[in-house]
Parts: C-alpha cells; sequence; structure tokens
C-alpha cells in the first residue's frame, strides 16, 4: 500500500511537471519554432529524468524499459522531427496548435531526406560493378610483390641447379626453369606459389614413352617411359638407368633420391642467409616442396621433375606422388597447354577469358566450402565456355561468370568434369560423393546470391 502511495503520489508530481513542460513547449514553439521547440523538449526530459532518477527509487525492469526508449528517442530524433505533446485544456495558445497533420508532413519529408546527404546509404552495386570491385581488392597482385617472388624463385632455381651439378655429375639435369601460373598472369590474390621444373636430359634412341592406358596401371592421366634398344645398348649404358623398375624409368625412385637430398644435403640455412629468406624443406610433403618465409611474403617453390616428350604431343610428364599401380608412371601436366590456349582465345578476340579464370580462383580460394575446387577444375570450366563463340568483352564479364556456375553446378550433377584435352580424364573421380554434394549445394547457393561468393 504504501509503495502504491509514493507511486500515485510520484505520478501526480509528473502530471504537475508535466504540466509545466507542455506550457514551455507550447510558447517555446511560437517563439524558437519547431526545431527550437524539439531540442528544448529533449533537454528538458533529460533534466526531469535527472531529476527522478535522484529523487525515488526506481525497479530494474522500468530502468531498462525507459533506458531503451530514451535511446530511440535519440536515435529518431535526427530523422524524424516529432509532434509536439497535446496541450492541457487551460492554456491559452489551444486554438495556435494546428489539429491536422497534413501541413507538417512536408517538414517531416525535409527532415528525413536530410540525413541522407550527411550519411548515404550503401549504394546497390549490379554484379558487374562487384566483381571489378573484387577483382580490384582480392585478384591483383602487387606488382613489387610480383617481382620479388619472382626473384627468389630465380636464386633458388640457380642454388638447385649448382647443388644437382657437385651432388649427381653423372645425372644429366636440364637448366632449371621457374614458371607457373605466377609467371603467365594466372595466379590470383598473392605471389604465394611457383613452379620449378627440373628437367631430364634422356637419350631419345634409348627412351619411348607409352600410354598409361596401354600399361597394367590403365591409367589415362599418366605415361610410361620405357627403357628401349636393350640389345644394343644393354643396361647401364644410360645414367638414368639406374632408375628402371621392370624395364620403365621409375619417378618413383627418382623422387624419392631427390627428396632425400633436399631434406638432408642441402644447407638452406646458408642459402636462406644469402639470399635475404629463410628456406625449409617441406618433409612431410611427398612432393618436392621448399618453403620459403621473406619478411615480405612467404612463398611455396614446388620442384618439379620432368620429362619433356614429343610423342606426348609436348605435354610435360612429371615425377609425382601416384599410388597404387600408377606408383612409377608420369603424370601428364596439361597446364602449359591449357595457358596457351586461354592466352591465344583471349588475344583473337580481346576477351575475358583470364580474367573469369581468376576471379574462380579467388573465390573458390576465399570459400572454405568450396575449397575441393582446384585450378584443374575451373580451368576446364573456362576452356570449355572460352570455345564458345559468344561475348567475351568485360560488359559481358558477370554474365559469363554467372555462366561458368552454372556449367560447374551441372558437372557436379553427373560427377563427371571432362579434361579439355583429354576428354577420357574425369578431374570429378578423385571426390566422395558426399564432397561433390557439399561443393554443389555451395555452388548453387552462389548461383542464387552471387554476391555472397565475393
Amino acid at each position: 500500500m504504501a509503495e502504491f502511495s509514493q507511486k500515485r503520489g510520484k505520478r501526480r508530481g509528473d502530471e504537475g511537471l508535466g504540466s509545466v513542460v507542455d506550457f514551455l513547449l507550447a510558447n517555446a514553439r511560437l517563439v524558437l519554432g519547431v526545431g527550437g521547440a524539439a531540442v528544448l523538449g529533449i533537454a528538458t526530459l533529460a533534466v526531469k529524468r535527472f531529476i527522478d532518477r535522484a529523487t525515488s527509487p526506481r525497479d530494474e525492469d522500468d530502468t531498462k524499459g525507459d533506458s531503451w526508449k530514451e535511446l530511440s528517442l535519440l536515435k529518431s530524433t535526427p530523422h524524424l522531427q516529432p509532434r509536439p505533446p497535446p496541450a492541457a485544456p487551460s492554456q491559452p495558445v489551444l486554438p495556435l496548435i494546428p489539429s491536422p497533420s497534413a501541413p507538417e508532413e512536408p517538414a517531416e519529408t525535409d527532415l528525413q531526406v536530410t540525413p541522407e546527404l550527411s550519411s548515404p546509404a550503401p549504394l546497390c552495386l549490379t554484379l558487374q560493378e562487384r566483381l571489378l570491385a573484387f577483382e580490384r581488392d582480392r585478384v591483383t597482385i602487387p606488382a613489387a610483390q610480383v617481382a620479388l617472388a619472382k626473384q627468389l624463385a630465380g636464386d633458388i632455381a640457380l642454388e638447385l641447379q649448382a647443388y644437382f651439378r657437385s651432388k649427381f655429375p653423372e645425372l644429366p639435369f636440364g637448366v632449371l626453369v621457374p614458371g607457373g601460373p605466377l609467371y603467365d598472369g594466372l595466379q590470383a590474390g598473392a605471389a604465394d606459389h611457383v613452379r620449378l621444373l627440373v628437367p631430364l636430359v634422356l637419350e631419345p634412341s634409348l627412351w619411348s614413352l607409352v600410354p598409361g592406358v596401354d600399361t597394367v596401371a590403365r591409367d589415362p592421366r599418366c605415361w610410361a617411359v620405357r627403357r628401349t634398344q636393350l640389345e644394343f645398348c644393354p643396361r647401364g649404358s644410360s645414367p638414368w638407368d639406374r632408375f628402371l623398375v621392370g624395364g620403365y624409368l621409375s619417378s618413383r625412385v627418382l623422387l624419392e633420391l631427390l627428396h632425400k637430398a633436399l631434406a638432408a644435403s642441402v644447407n638452406w640455412p646458408a642459402i636462406g642467409s644469402l639470399l635475404g629468406c629463410l628456406i625449409l624443406p617441406n618433409v612431410a610433403s611427398e612432393e618436392l616442396l621448399l618453403e620459403v618465409r621473406h619478411e615480405r611474403l612467404e612463398l611455396t617453390v614446388a620442384v618439379l621433375v620432368a620429362v619433356p616428350g614429343a610423342e606426348a604431343d609436348d605435354h610435360l610428364l612429371l615425377a609425382w606422388p601416384l599410388e597404387g599401380l600408377a606408383g612409377n608412371l608420369w603424370l601428364q601436366d596439361l597446364y602449359p597447354v591449357e595457358a596457351a590456349r586461354l592466352r591465344a582465345l583471349d588475344d583473337s578476340d580481346a576477351g575475358t577469358r583470364r580474367r573469369l579464370l581468376l576471379l574462380l580462383c579467388a573465390v573458390c580460394r576465399g570459400c572454405p566450402a568450396l575449397g575441393q575446387l582446384g585450378r584443374a577444375h575451373l580451368t576446364q570450366v573456362v576452356l570449355r565456355l572460352g570455345e564458345d563463340n559468344v561475348d567475351w568483352t568485360e560488359e559481358a564479364l558477370g554474365e559469363r561468370f554467372l555462366q561458368a556456375l552454372e556449367l560447374l553446378i551441372g558437372s557436379l550433377e553427373q560427377a563427371s568434369l571432362p579434361c579439355h584435352f583429354n576428354p577420357s580424364v574425369n578431374l570429378l573421380s578423385s571426390l566422395r560423393e558426399e564432397e561433390i554434394d557439399d561443393l554443389g549445394y555451395a555452388l548453387y547457393s552462389g548461383l542464387q546470391e552471387p554476391e555472397g561468393l565475393l
């Protein structure tokens, strides 16, 4: 009962103070205008709240309710002019307060437009504009970073060349050549990967290439390097005969030898100190990888032992850690041919196929759900689209981007993405059904809202 009396007495006090406030606001409007009265009203309300909180206890729930209401009022004040409270019957200025709200509508509209000039709302960009902005911010690599990566790769190539000649003088290695997407303008986001080819110099009369489908492995991705002329040039006539397994040059045996050498025999601390960086061989990987850490970038150098062969349509054959019966075969590397084809297509019509490939690579790189899609998968999509006689200008880049997503979804539905230059190879064959489903869902969601991928 005492609490109720206290609240009722407080309510009467509030009504008296409210009448005074209403009287002041009504007369202030005549003198200061609508804007000045609103400012005076907010200030008076703040003083009233301060007096109330200082003179009477409040419930916790009431305090929370008033707090968010006051915050809402303060936030809405710059956007919308509040209407003055209704005047008491004893106020003589009642006839001066206009009852209809129509005359105040223009003032409210003007006050709503004014904040948009000071804090404009985000513009609704088209997919084309978002793609160009994404390309500028997430795809393009600074020229200084590219130059530094190439310099480090070139210096490491020279050091490895000298090491191979001193460590394996009997093995005729060719000139080590750095290359890859970074050198072809097909690297997106960061200069963090370089290919370093280590070509083998084989005697043309002693070696021949056999397609993988004609071997016991029946693998269309690979080729076998067979030793020939054993009747006239017995085993031991070629320095590469030490890597023979069953009459074929074994990529696995050669990889194991070089892996041990790079991990244990090369003085990487001294080379890194000379080049101003830290070089660490990746001993956990079956590939020949060097991790380079510079104060301005981190670079992975993939050392690729290669057999160039005219009988394989000038495609490189790489020593790659393959499993099963294909363990001694050589993986066919189609990257040089694919990069040359994209460049030729773009040069023929000043197209944007390579830019589309860079965009797709950057999108998949930045989206964990699409991490299973590598450059090889995306290259096939762009090559397939690139052969079509459609608009490949910059203005059509957004349309081609959506078309690439649709083609990827269709390939995942069929679990088939044939290699452009070797249709017998399905690049999705290594993915599990669950991984294909996850990729398809992520791409379908991205197709519904492409901006979410950027």
